[in-house]
């Protein structure tokens, strides 16, 4: 099984001293990466088509706190009805942070993780530097959910986990489909896509747009919503007895995230269950977010 390592070159995120990305892409042996091909994730941010995902997680991760690592493995433990994953394999397909692999690892599975902003690839191989030093049953990769060839070259996986990811790819059910194949028989698919509020994921998808649009405009979104949005989630998270760190998150960068997170696709839990129900998935577990704004949760098993 080949594989497009990111080890030979270590970024510190705390600094954002990061590796030069036009090494990155050009696959330059000098710059310590090699990717599959796919479309360089600069260029739509330019053109204000995507977030900057993997600044956002940059600065998260200089704020990072420790007991945030207890939060995300308490989240998969619960979803996905575990006490560790010992002899698991376990794929993090659009790793942002590194957070949940590094869970992963934690919880004792052999881990690979990708995304597709060399940012973020930055950031989860810091995660790993600090946390998790010289250890090779956790790889880090550079690659995307809509490279057919590159996840090709992954194999299959117990546990594949993408959580908020692909409804940030601009072609959500493909890659919905592409990660579904990485897991095994029997193996669990573990995913979290925006739900379907009609007319108000229209208005959120606006002013995502408008928000990657410039720095004025970027600015005039935060100043409208933030004070809503913060309040709100404040109240919603320690409601449900999660505090401040609810999925090991940090209020102020998931609030920005969402806020900025572009492309951006929804999808009613029903729409999501009959997709993978038609392609030999049975649903273990699902989370709604009660109809609202936010992420449903589900956890598949490949039957």
């Amino acid at each position: 099984m080949s594989h497009h390592t990111l080890f030979a070159r270590r970024p510190h995120v705390g600094s954002l001293t990061l590796p030069a990305l036009d090494s990155i892409w050009r696959n330059d042996p000098d710059g310590g990466y090699t990717a599959s091909p796919m479309e360089d994730p600069r260029i739509e941010i330019e053109r204000g088509q995507r977030f900057r995902f993997g600044e956002n997680w940059a600065r998260f991760l200089e704020a990072f706190e420790p007991r945030r690592i207890d939060a995300a493995i308490d989240s998969l433990k619960e979803m996905l009805s575990v006490t560790g994953l010992t002899g698991k394999t376990f794929v993090d397909a659009g790793s942002g942070s590194g957070l949940f692999s590094l869970a992963a690892r934690r919880l004792g599975a052999r881990v690979v993780s990708f995304d597709c902003d060399p940012r973020s690839v930055a950031c989860t191989e810091e995660l790993r530097r600090r946390y998790s030093t010289e250890d090779d049953a956790w790889r880090v990769e550079l690659g995307s959910a809509l490279d057919p060839e590159y996840l090709r070259t992954l194999g299959q996986y117990d546990v594949v986990y993408s959580w908020g990811v692909l409804h940030h790819t601009g072609k959500m059910w493909e890659a919905m489909d592409r990660v579904g194949l990485l897991t095994k028989q029997d193996g669990l698919l573990f995913v979290a896509i925006y739900n379907d509020q009609g007319i108000m994921s229209k208005y959120w998808r606006s002013v995502k747009r408008l928000y990657n649009r410039n720095r004025l405009l970027q600015a005039a979104m935060v100043a409208l919503h933030v004070g809503p949005l913060y309040l709100l989630r404040i109240v919603v998270r320690f409601a449900m007895g999660k505090g401040r760190l609810e999925r090991g998150m940090s209020l102020w960068y998931d609030m920005l995230d969402w806020l900025g997170g572009y492309p951006f696709e929804v999808a009613t839990p029903e729409a999501v269950v009959d997709f993978y129900h038609r392609r030999g998935f049975r649903l273990e577990k699902i989370r709604t977010c009660g109809g609202h704004c936010g992420c449903n949760e589900y956890v598949f098993r490949r039957a």
